[in-house]
């Protein structure tokens, strides 16, 4: 008796592409042909990538669906949101990535029943992918993934109950600080820790005693972002104990709370023979601003860590004194371009313009930190001696295209740098500080014709700008607003000339 044929599934509500001929694109290279097809940004027609969400091969499904979450394209989210019933669980945890990456705000509807996928791991990017949307009508659906049989989806709970309002997720977020496994509470206590309700304060200062240090740390973090005084004598408690792994978090904790009670803590760590622990010391005196932080600033100068030096030179630079010029021009030759970095801050912190001449050699240096830091600097002091260098400069940076750090490698350092993408916007801003409010033909006429080069999408970014420009108490300028700074109304008729 013939076997019978198989009724095709009616479960299976996505249509799959017939097989492909045998002189067809193998799947792997139909994969590396929609990675191609994305490299270099945004695609007019999205049609074959839609086309390729029913390809009969799961690894072609997943790319597509990768690839539509890196374009960001809103025309995508019906298709994707039929991905999410896909019978391959990898397609599915892809569809769902990217329609967080989307963002738009009727995903919702869909991303919200993705918490309850068989997968663990579409449940937990579901809850993540919740987070890009940032609906707080979402919180009843993630409180109900605190109970989930697996860790990886409560932690994700956990993330984006804090991430999205830490108030109105406080009753779920409180289950999961008992939670058994660590690294769920950590994001917990990291959760509850994003509101300023006191009471909340108050409980997150009892994990400064959590059995798990990385749980120990969290509460640290959250401690120094509110600058909760009441916890330094817990902070104290815990510095005062053998084990090491945290205690930067702890430093760093200290010196953004500011209590004077610490300075002899972190004066005494700051000898500590852990080099990361010398740099967090370093760097919480520095914070304080106390007359201590200069004497152990100038002493670690001369470090024999490349990190400590460079920790040093930038605490330099806010608890300085003009007579700290000749040891910060000295650090200019040191080997390290991190070191480097941090004295050029610390001159253009302190005003040191006698620095000027010798801060424009470093707008040749080959680390692109250093020439950023050389940039900022030289626009703080507005060095007029800077102009003809910072506009040719500004002609060959390019806009930040996006923030990934490149990697950068300096002897046998390995240094995540984007310096070089964050060149063009300081450029803008120290030519705009050299040009002093009036009227410069060169400046004009180089801005122009940098803004000329600029759409109105990238102007409405916010603008990457260095280490001091970076305050927690401000919102990051937009880089339309740096050229509305730097190009002062007396000079937009101007004709350069």
């Amino acid at each position: 008796m013939p076997p019978r044929s198989r009724r095709p599934s009616r479960k299976d509500p996505i249509p799959r592409a017939s097989p492909p001929a045998p002189d067809a694109p193998s799947p792997s290279a139909r994969a590396a042909a929609i990675r191609e097809s994305v490299r270099h940004g945004a695609v007019k027609d999205i049609g074959p990538l839609l086309l390729a969400l029913s390809d009969p091969v799961p690894g072609v499904r997943e790319t597509a669906a990768v690839a539509l979450g890196m374009l960001k394209d809103t025309r995508a989210c019906t298709t994707l949101a039929t991905s999410l019933h896909d019978p391959d669980a990898r397609v599915r945890a892809a569809a769902v990535e990217a329609l967080g990456a989307i963002g738009r705000a009727e995903s919702r509807t869909v991303l919200e029943p993705a918490l309850d996928d068989t997968d663990p791991e579409v449940r937990a990017k579901a809850a993540l992918a919740l987070v890009d949307l940032g609906d707080a009508r979402s919180i009843p659906a993630l409180g109900r993934r605190t109970e989930d049989p697996d860790p990886a989806v409560r932690r994700a709970a956990a993330i984006a109950l804090g991430r999205i309002d830490p108030v109105a997720g406080f009753p779920s977020l409180e289950r999961l600080l008992s939670d058994p496994i660590d690294r769920v509470r950590r994001e917990a206590v990291l959760g509850v820790g994003r509101s300023a309700d006191p009471v909340h304060l108050g409980i997150v200062r009892r994990y400064l005693r959590d059995p798990a240090r990385r749980v120990r740390v969290a509460a640290a973090v959250v401690a120094g972002r509110h600058r909760d005084r009441d916890s330094v004598p817990l902070l104290l408690e815990t510095l005062a104990t053998p084990e090491t792994w945290e205690k930067p978090a702890i430093l760093v904790a200290l010196g953004r709370i500011g209590d004077p009670a610490a300075v002899p803590a972190l004066v005494e760590w700051a000898e500590h023979p852990s080099h990361w622990i010398r740099v967090c010391a370093v760097h919480a005196l520095g914070e304080m601003g106390t007359p201590e932080a200069r004497d152990v600033a100038l002493r670690h100068l001369g470090d024999p860590y490349w990190s400590v030096r460079g920790a040093a030179a930038v605490a330099l630079g806010k608890v300085g004194a003009p007579g700290d010029l000749a040891p910060l021009l000295a650090l200019l030759h040191d080997d390290h371009p991190w070191a480097r970095r941090g004295a050029i801050y610390a001159l253009g912190c302190l005003g040191l313009a006698e620095a000027a001449p010798r801060l424009r050699e470093e707008l040749l240096d080959p680390a692109a930190e250093v020439r950023l830091a050389a940039v900022w600097a030289l626009g703080a002091l507005q060095d007029d001696g800077a102009r003809d260098d910072l506009v040719r400069l500004l002609y060959q940076a390019r806009p930040a295209e996006d923030g990934t750090p490149a990697p950068g490698s300096v002897g046998d350092d390995r240094l995540a740098s984007d310096a070089e993408s964050r060149l063009f916007d300081a450029i803008v801003q120290a030519l705009g500080r050299l040009s002093h409010g009036l009227p410069d033909p060169l400046i004009h006429r180089s801005l122009v014709d940098a803004l000329g080069r600029l759409s109105e999408e990238e102007l409405d970014r916010l603008a990457r700008l260095p280490l001091p420009e970076l305050r927690a108490d401000q919102p990051a300028p937009t880089l339309r607003s740096l050229f509305e700074a730097a190009l002062p109304s007396s000079a937009e008729d101007e004709d350069g000339g």
